[in-house]
């Protein structure tokens, strides 16, 4: 009978124990640990990249959390927000943008409800303000720039047409090797952790 039909399962158990409904995700579902090793083993790129690992998206993260400090005088929040900027990857995946175009608006609503319940887990604002979200682009742009030159065999015309020029910024700032899914996820861990320590100390 079709009114005994199951609805389609949306949502995810993480190795935390939590389960994450990826439709309706409530902030009390989300752990940095899960997000941390999720985020490890997901490879920027399609996994198109040269070295021994892949680059995760974890490792993107760091790098445009580095970048936002060489970029402007970060307050500990925004330096989360850049860590925590692709954070909802952790479940989705890393969908590449020719691929997003394709799929269009589905994937944004999903992604934006995930991100909004990823920052009210952490205390941060469920919605950024256009210039806080512009400078984490122009540092995303700027780690994919360098990450697609490096790593991906862009040449410098093409990722420059795509990403722009990484103005501010230059190669010995930036370090983009492919390091172990388990080193990350640590490198990943630890500077939440510390992010964290500078955010505490500003409320006190």
């Amino acid at each position: 009978m079709a009114g005994s039909e199951k609805s389609p399962r949306a949502w995810q158990r993480m190795l935390s124990g939590r389960r994450l409904d990826l439709l309706d995700p409530s902030p009390l579902d989300v752990e940095i640990s899960d997000i941390a090793q999720g985020l490890a083993r997901v490879a920027r790129w399609n996994g198109q990249t040269r070295g021994d690992h892949a680059f995760s998206v974890a490792q993107h993260s760091l790098v445009v959390e580095s970048i936002i400090g060489h970029l402007t005088a970060a307050s500990p929040d925004l330096r989360q927000l850049a860590l925590l900027h692709d954070a909802p990857e952790y479940v989705i995946g890393d969908m590449i943008s020719p691929f997003k175009s394709v799929v269009g608006d589905g994937y944004k609503t999903v992604e934006a409800r995930l991100e909004a319940a990823i920052h009210i887990r952490f205390g941060l604002p469920a919605s950024l303000p256009k210039a806080t979200k512009a400078l984490i682009k122009k540092a995303d742009r700027i780690a994919a720039y360098f990450e697609a030159t490096e790593l991906a065999g862009f040449a410098d015309a093409e990722a420059r047409a795509f990403f722009g020029p990484p103005r501010g910024i230059n190669r010995d700032m930036v370090d983009v090797t492919p390091l172990p899914a388990a080193q990350v996820e640590k490198l990943f861990l630890d500077r939440f952790q510390a992010i964290e320590k500078l955010r505490q100390n500003g409320k006190s």
